[in-house]
């Protein structure tokens, strides 16, 4: 990870009437980086992600992604930003190979289909359509399109929900690779051991409000110095270790 700023937020501000879902934020993401955006439902994450997409105006303040402001060039970043959709917002009548392809043409460059999906473990499903994917395939594809047009920076909203365990360890090890490619990463997530063992940073968000940035570790430390224990010692190992130990990683697909 280089410390070279890629993604910059500054006095973000978006109101709904008299409503204020984010409140003068700011922060930074690193170039090559997975950088995790965490809050309760209302914290306004969801918006500031959405913003950071340019799928939703601000109120006030500016984001700055690879120099680009969203307030005067939003078009220019969406050719470098890759935006993750969920399965239900891709047409049903066309197979993987033939999605990849026309997003490919929507961004005006050319892919090669089968090598992308080759990438996303689904080689041997360019023929297939997303309804007859399982729920871990429908997640990899969905990154896929997110990487058509070569994106120094993707979005990723909820990556492992719904996803059983391999499926979601599986997951985890693709969006390592997308970020060890150069690939600037940002996500959301609910889980906080994902959150915990995937991303290189995090900044946690409450009432629209930045509380607390740093890697996971510096963050957990920080609680400890205030006194925090447990109530119990925690095991060496989880029900999923377990799940695992007995089941093996391998997908079940």
């Amino acid at each position: 990870m280089k410390n070279e700023t890629i993604i910059e937020v500054k006095n973000l501000v978006k109101k709904y009437g008299d409503f204020t879902a984010v409140k003068g934020i700011s922060f930074e993401v690193y170039e090559g980086e997975i950088f995790g955006l965490l809050g309760p439902n209302g914290a306004g994450k969801t918006t500031t992600f959405e913003i950071m997409e340019t799928l939703k105006d601000e109120t006030d303040g500016d984001v700055i992604i690879s120099g680009y402001s969203i307030n005067k060039e939003a078009e220019k970043i969406k050719t470098i930003i890759g935006v993750q959709l969920q399965a239900a917002g891709f047409p049903e009548r066309l197979t993987l190979r033939e999605l990849i392809d026309l997003f490919a043409s929507l961004y005006d460059v050319k892919v090669d289909s089968i090598e992308l999906l080759k990438k996303v473990q689904l080689g041997d499903k360019v023929k297939s359509y997303v309804k007859d994917l399982s729920g871990g395939q429908k997640q990899r594809f969905s990154i896929a399109t997110t990487l058509v047009n070569k994106p120094e920076v993707i979005f990723l909203d909820e990556p492992s929900t719904g996803l059983d365990p391999q499926a979601r360890l599986n997951l985890w090890g693709l969006i390592r690779e997308i970020r060890d490619s150069g690939t600037t990463v940002v996500i959301t997530t609910h889980f906080m051991d994902e959150a915990e063992l995937l991303c290189d940073r995090v900044a946690v968000m409450d009432e629209g409000n930045i509380l607390q940035i740093g890697t996971p570790d510096e963050l957990i430390n920080t609680l400890l110095k205030k006194g925090f224990k447990r109530e119990k010692l925690e095991k060496l190992a989880t029900l999923e270790d377990v799940f695992l130990d007995l089941t093996g990683k391998a997908l079940r697909e």
